[in-house]
């Protein structure tokens, strides 16, 4: 059975930066409802606008990755980033030490749903405005919290909450993402794909609430982006998928 996506809802902004190291694909405006889609989210670092290199490049170069393998091995489409990655750096030795957090939404025509992820990046399913999934950070404080030296309160508003322990940085530092197949998908849900500049302004809960409160998409993403364009210090970037049928 054939998953039908509905009319996705984007945005990148600066937020609290001078510039946007956040990237996403499709581009806005590029995004369009049906079947077989593709969809990625990536917060880049690495500073002096190596972050921004970084992001842009995964989200073409992984796009590119899963149509080589004709989007059935999602760890080799990473390692095909990643070489993309080190041609980059050996053009441009300056930019050694950029790297990227990655998500990935991708709905093939077998009617399956797959969702990958590097970093502290997310991706969330929603349902009637309950988490039916969300991805688990690869991130220091919750390495933490799994060891119980601190809570997931705690780990919220930890100084090191940003440090993470999985990025796309080329072959010399593999990274092996996590893949998670979904088969509970229905009419109705939606999916968010953000950066991390959306979740340090907007809890689970707050989140929840804006997707059991607001009927579309553009609903959601306006409501996102009035938080984040007040509250946010980080870019903010993030995609809402809905599901039309199954």
């Amino acid at each position: 059975m054939q998953i039908v996506v509905g009319q996705p809802f984007a945005a990148s902004e600066t937020g609290g930066r001078a510039n946007n190291e956040d990237a996403i694909y499709p581009a806005i405006g590029q995004a369009a409802r049906g079947t077989g889609a593709l969809f990625v989210v990536c917060d880049g670092v690495g500073g002096a606008e190596r972050g921004e290199v970084a992001s842009a490049l995964a989200c073409e170069a992984l796009a590119d990755g899963m149509a080589v393998t004709g989007g059935r091995d999602v760890q080799e489409a990473v390692k095909y980033t990643e070489r993309r990655f080190d041609e980059y750096l050996a053009a441009h030795p300056e930019a050694v030490g950029m790297a990227t957090t990655l998500t990935m939404l991708a709905f093939d025509r077998g009617g399956g749903v797959t969702v990958a992820h590097i970093g502290d990046s997310r991706v969330y399913q929603f349902r009637d405005g309950r988490i039916v999934f969300r991805t688990e950070d690869h991130s220091l404080v919750n390495v933490w919290v799994k060891l119980g030296r601190i809570t997931a309160e705690e780990a919220a508003r930890h100084t090191q909450r940003h440090v993470i322990t999985r990025a796309i940085q080329g072959s010399s530092a593999p990274a092996e993402a996590d893949v998670v197949r979904l088969t509970d998908v229905r009419p109705g849900d939606r999916f968010l794909l953000c950066t991390d500049g959306v979740t340090d302004v907007i809890t689970d809960d707050a989140l929840s609430s804006l997707f059991a409160t607001h009927p579309t998409p553009e609903a959601v993403g306006r409501a996102i982006i009035d938080a984040c364009s007040v509250r946010a210090r980080d870019n903010f970037s993030f995609y809402i998928v809905p599901i039309l049928r199954g």
